[in-house]
């Protein structure tokens, strides 16, 4: 097969999808193809279904405070699928100090609630008056050096259910940039914080009260958004499975793609592939990228099931820091968040294992991983009988991290990008890890594509922080 494009998208995950979605909603004569590896979409996203429960191979899903997002539920029909679970009605909890300890749903009750000493409270003050570090500090060095050590162990607790990762390792730059910006403007991250908010009420904008974000999925589970992408694509004319891309080379206006499924030759290129992947094929563009991959967690979700006469504490589930030395990192109530994830009259729970710190544990067997999860979860939620149900969900995606020199990696691929100003990079890891991310970058590139210009350069934004 040799076919001429406007556009190729190399990657059929949620990045990919969004991709072709927006370029077939908003431009239905361009001709765009998208070539997956793999032998279905959707990358990451995986939902897994036996004997009545409803638990997730990947994501659990997203919040509902991304506009892009929100328009492709609408443009697909998807809006009227969602069920939600808003963060303002579900309790969670970080195990900290032998016991599980509610963290409040709002930012003022977070500050009055007693989890920390009030000298503790006091310290955080401290932001006023500390100067920026210098350097890629990493999270735990900079909260440490901003607002006191009180805080670090519920921020191990965000980071390990975020990333899987390792606050001693992810840096501030990297996760974090928006505020790391205003902290470097304003010497004071609650000082740029609260001149950002001056300048929003005195501006046109109309002043918004605050709400809280709801976790979005759908009733069969989260790989309900990429079946819907997937659904509008025609097979062999914009969509071509188990079609691997073996060669990538820009030949004076067109770029031409080799595959496993044939030749092919576009104007306008996409990767939209994870980070470590995409660098695989960008090294063929540029022999001199400055890494050849970034480092990955991986974790598996042992799954338990249980008939009636077990509960689980109200609200989303429980994450674990380090300092408390756990078999696992925490817990989801799959059962409390959305409806029909368990048959009547059970609970379904998906515990967390590996990550960052100890991919270790996934080299133990499934029959030896469900022991010792279950032990571990046993204690912390009190539960006195066996499980009804048991299964291990491992992934072959990983979660990158980011650690050290990726803003130098985003900064060469904006370079490129700019010096091929027809190809462009978005995918797991590029903009952030979260489904929102990967939608609205998806979006923007589509954006970019039909009106032949390169993405608009915003502020970054400051992201909200959610347990």
């Amino acid at each position: 097969m040799n076919k001429q494009l406007d556009t190729i998208i190399i990657g059929g995950g949620l990045s990919g999808l969004t991709v072709g979605h927006k370029l077939l909603h908003n431009s239905p004569d361009h001709r765009f193809l998208i070539l997956e590896k793999e032998n279905r979409t959707g990358g990451a996203i995986q939902s897994h279904h036996d004997q009545g429960f409803i638990t997730e191979t990947g994501p659990h899903g997203f919040l509902d405070n991304c506009l892009e997002s929100r328009q492709i539920l609408t443009e697909t029909g998807l809006d009227g699928e969602t069920v939600k679970a808003p963060l303002i009605d579900f309790v969670r909890y970080v195990y900290l100090n032998s016991r599980l300890n509610l963290i409040p749903q709002t930012p003022a009750k977070i500050l009055m609630a007693p989890l920390i000493p009030l000298r503790a409270k006091f310290r955080i003050l401290g932001d006023l008056f500390k100067a920026p570090l210098e350097g890629e500090p990493t999270v735990a060095k900079w909260i440490n050096h901003r607002f006191g050590p009180a805080l670090l162990p519920f921020v191990d607790a965000i980071y390990t259910g975020t990333y899987a990762g390792d606050y001693d390792k992810l840096t501030i730059d990297s996760v974090m940039p928006g505020i790391r910006s205003l902290e470097k403007e304003y010497g004071s991250v609650i000082r740029g914080l609260l001149k950002k908010r001056r300048k929003k009420n005195t501006s046109s904008e109309k002043k918004r009260k605050f709400r809280m974000p709801a976790m979005t999925s759908f009733a069969t589970g989260m790989h309900r958004l990429p079946e819907k992408l997937t659904e509008q694509l025609s097979p062999g004319k914009n969509l071509l499975l188990n079609a691997e891309v073996t060669s990538i080379e820009k030949k004076e206006s067109s770029w031409q793609i080799a595959s496993s499924k044939g030749y092919f030759t576009a104007t306008n290129l996409v990767i939209a592939l994870p980070v470590n992947p995409a660098l695989q094929l960008l090294k063929l563009i540029d022999p001199e990228l400055p890494q050849r991959s970034i480092p990955q967690a991986r974790i598996a979700s042992v799954v338990f099931g249980f008939n009636q006469g077990e509960t689980l504490p109200p609200g989303f589930g429980y994450l674990t820091p380090e300092c408390e030395n756990r078999f696992t990192l925490g817990s989801l109530f799959s059962s409390n968040m959305f409806p029909g994830r368990a048959p009547k009259n059970h609970i379904v729970f998906e515990t967390l294992v590996g990550g960052r710190r100890h991919p270790e544990k996934l080299e133990l067997s499934d029959k030896i991983l469900t022991e010792e999860a279950f032990k571990d979860v046993r204690e912390i939620l009190n539960l006195p009988n066996d499980p009804a149900y048991t299964t291990v969900l491992r992934s072959k995606w990983g979660i990158p991290q980011l650690e050290r020199n990726y803003p130098d990696l985003l900064k060469w691929r904006d370079a490129l990008t700019l010096h091929h100003r027809d190809m462009h990079i978005c995918g797991f890891g590029w903009e952030g890890i979260g489904l929102n991310d990967m939608m609205k970058s998806g979006s923007q590139v589509a954006e970019s594509i039909l009106s032949s210009s390169r993405p608009s350069t915003e502020d970054t934004a400051v992201k909200g922080v959610y347990f």
